[in-house]
């Protein structure tokens, strides 16, 4: 790897050569057993003699930090030596404006991984078809693939933008055509987009409580005035909607994160309150492809007939996060300002995955891994189901659900169990579940996904769990 080397002036080169590739072992970016130039190389590069190079090198290796090796070169060496850290400059006069200030950091995925992790939102790396998948992306990877200009259109592939039409069409009763498909990455970045077109500062949105932690964050970020409208057993309370509101965002095919269906007379409801009041509306179907009982309502989408609401769907719950696909489906009045801030924002995503998730639905590939892994999650939840209407009955009630990677279950009213303490009880015993009050809501109770946890492993997690009840005082 080439290593920058700084030599303003002309006086004692060799120690500045000495002292920079000496910072550079210690600060990481020169490693162990990594190759060092030839002194006459180097010399060459840096204008100077190659004697001057010479000199640095065997102070270097004197010292402990360079070997070299007759015939092969010289390397930094593979001796343990004191490491410190390179870091930017900590820039403490400059500061973000108020808004992010505000926000929590963003959680990495350097955490340890639990023993039984049913916490939710992530499908099983297990279950996706890796083996197919690799061939298409080899498939993919071929200069009719290139644009002539050396970038492509923002909104995506278009192969890929027909077969998502195709696919939420036939799966979902999405109306949309090819040229109606945003492709983004993610779910995250559709709503991101949908924010920088029609969020200005001050701008009132309206999300779920209890509801989806970073789409809230992300309009506060935006600027907009977030106001937190309750849900209950039909999905968002219409009624409860603020005269003034411009944009709302929901969960309506499985609210996040309680479960439940919005009722087919709260979704017109609320189709027609958006009409009256000019609001748009955000549906975010972000895990409905896994159902498993009762055939699925009209998303809001297909019952709109005044172009107010902007689809959002991805691919992180039925493939992978990693691989960051998602799309929008936006009325026409609005596509070229979303393809615009699409452009802006980071012109356009990786054309080989797009070119092979195409291929993936086209082959009838993607309908196939729903259905196998439909199959594998219906086992895991009705484990849950069993364990909760059987081991913790007088302690937890299921909020009914139909789709999806997890369940919500409500601590009951005259039961005495602290839910916190029962998740930090299941930390210390190798278990991640979740609260549903970091979610907002009034209510207390946990929500447990089955995405992470196999059939042969999840009845000793639940197992486990229940143990942690009984450590928090539940008998």
């Amino acid at each position: 790897m080439p290593f920058h080397i700084s030599l303003d002036g002309h006086t004692d080169l060799a120690a500045r050569i000495y002292r920079q590739l000496r910072d550079g072992i210690l600060d990481g970016r020169l490693r162990s057993g990594e190759r060092l130039p030839p002194t006459r190389e180097l010399a060459r590069e840096l204008d100077v003699s190659r004697n001057t190079v010479a000199v640095a090198y065997e102070r270097l290796t004197a010292e402990g930090f360079l070997e070299s090796h007759v015939g092969r070169g010289t390397f930094v060496s593979a001796d343990p030596v004191a490491r410190t850290t390179r870091a930017a400059p900590s820039g403490t006069g400059v500061r973000p404006i108020a808004r992010w200030r505000s926000l929590p950091a963003p959680l990495g995925d350097d955490r340890p991984a639990p023993d039984f992790d049913f916490r939710v939102g992530v499908p099983d790396p297990a279950l996706f078809p890796l083996r197919t998948w690799r061939r298409l992306v080899s498939q993919a990877l071929r200069p009719s693939l290139l644009p002539p200009s050396g970038y492509a259109d923002p909104a995506g592939l278009e192969a890929l933008r027909v077969a998502i039409a195709r696919h939420i069409g036939a799966s979902r009763s999405v109306r949309a055509g090819g040229e109606d498909v945003l492709v983004t990455q993610g779910a995250q970045q559709a709503l991101d987009l949908i924010g920088r077109v029609l969020i200005e500062p001050g701008t009132r949105v309206a999300v779920e409580d209890p509801g989806y932690p970073p789409a809230e964050r992300l309009f506060t970020a935006l600027g907009a005035r977030v106001v937190k409208v309750p849900v209950d057993a039909e999905g968002l309370d219409v009624t409860a909607l603020v005269k003034g509101t411009r944009l709302i965002y929901t969960t309506p095919s499985h609210q996040f994160p309680l479960g439940t269906p919005m009722s087919l007379a709260r979704r017109t409801a609320l189709l027609a309150w958006a009409e009256r009041n000019d609001a748009v509306i955000v549906e975010d179907d972000y895990d409905s492809e896994y159902r498993f009982s009762d055939r699925p309502l009209e998303p809001l989408q297909s019952l709109d007939r005044d172009g107010r609401v902007l689809y959002v769907g991805s691919f992180s719950k039925t493939l992978l996060p990693l691989l960051r696909l998602g799309f929008l489906v936006a009325p026409a009045s609005l596509r070229p300002a979303l393809r615009q801030a699409k452009q802006l924002m980071d012109w356009h995503g990786d054309l080989v995955t797009q070119a092979a998730l195409a291929s993936f639905i086209d082959e009838g590939l993607l309908a196939r891994h729903v259905r196998k892994a439909t199959r594998e999650y219906s086992v895991r939840r009705e484990r849950i189901l069993a364990f909760v209407h059987g081991e913790l009955r007088d302690v937890l009630e299921v909020v009914p659900s139909s789709a999806g990677l997890h369940l919500c279950a409500l601590v009951h009213p005259h039961a005495t169990v602290t839910v916190d303490s029962v998740v930090a009880e299941a930390a210390r015993a190798g278990v991640a579940v979740e609260c549903l009050s970091a979610y907002g809501g009034t209510r207390d109770g946990l929500v447990i996904g089955y995405g992470l946890v196999g059939s042969d492993r999840i009845d000793e997690g639940l197992s486990r769990l229940r143990g942690c009840f009984s450590a928090a005082g539940v008998s």
